[in-house]
């Protein structure tokens, strides 16, 4: 049976929201919907989102499953998100988000594995995956984080990085894991005040470097549009895996 990452369509909507089709299952990363503006942050700290999503969620149709990488920042759950995870069967996150969101989610650990069934009644199994949303102990202040990896027998396997800066944290999720053949990375390069300015999230260099660390055979850039402190864009992403010599790896759009 084929076993190319051609296999598991990803589309991706504007800064971490992405759909994906896995195993007859649609799920949907990060939901962020809202109009282009100020979205407070707390503590006085504003983020400004300058794009609009490239859909509705209206117009997406049914999603089976969201993965949450984190609840506490408006760039990866916003008012229409919230809104859309009532309508979501299964909702995938941090232990601490499911706290605070109840509903339908599931606080995941990282490692903590959950199966999910399949219309065609086999199964696919998600794994939280840690994440590191900073430099070095951040975590009290940027709060917790999770990544996830999606596997079935049948089909390739799929990480989602969540929001995280750490290449050792790939690194450790290529030594539990193995191959990737597809990863879905969050870059941009996310910084703001926090840190004295310190990376948020990976740059396209890190990017370059967990994708030759997961070995993924495709990469799909997410989180690096939308959002004024993602300091990279999609064109710096593309210069770094260029300059890495695996242009070739990405997907864009």
């Amino acid at each position: 049976m084929p076993d190319t990452p051609e296999q598991v369509p990803v589309r991706v909507l504007g800064g971490p929201t992405t759909l994906i089709g896995y195993g007859g299952l649609r799920l949907l990363t990060d939901p962020t919907f809202d109009a282009p503006g100020d979205y407070p942050l707390g503590g006085g700290r504003v983020l400004t989102k300058t794009a609009p999503s490239a859909a509705d969620p209206a117009d997406l149709g049914p999603v089976d499953v969201v993965l949450l990488s984190h609840d506490q920042h408006p760039d990866n759950l916003d008012a229409s998100g919230r809104a859309l995870l009532a309508d979501v069967p299964v909702v995938l996150t941090t232990r601490s988000a499911a706290g605070r969101l109840g509903g339908t989610t599931r606080g995941l650990a990282p490692w903590e594995a959950v199966e999910l069934t399949r219309p065609d009644g086999g199964t696919v199994t998600v794994t939280a995956t840690p994440a590191r949303h900073g430099p070095e102990g951040c975590e009290p202040v940027t709060g917790e984080v999770v990544g996830f990896v999606l596997t079935a027998p049948d089909l390739p396997t799929v990480h989602v990085s969540g929001d995280n800066a750490s290449l050792d944290v790939v690194r450790e999720i290529a030594d539990r894991v193995g191959l990737v053949d597809t990863a879905v990375l969050f870059a941009g390069a996310a910084r703001t005040a926090l840190f004295d300015g310190a990376l948020l999230t990976i740059d396209g260099a890190l990017a370059a470097e967990a994708a030759t660390v997961l070995g993924a055979r495709r990469v799909v850039p997410a989180h690096c549009d939308s959002w004024a402190h993602f300091s990279e864009s999609r064109d710096d992403l593309v210069a770094a895996f260029t300059a890495a010599g695996i242009a070739d790896r990405l997907q864009l759009g």
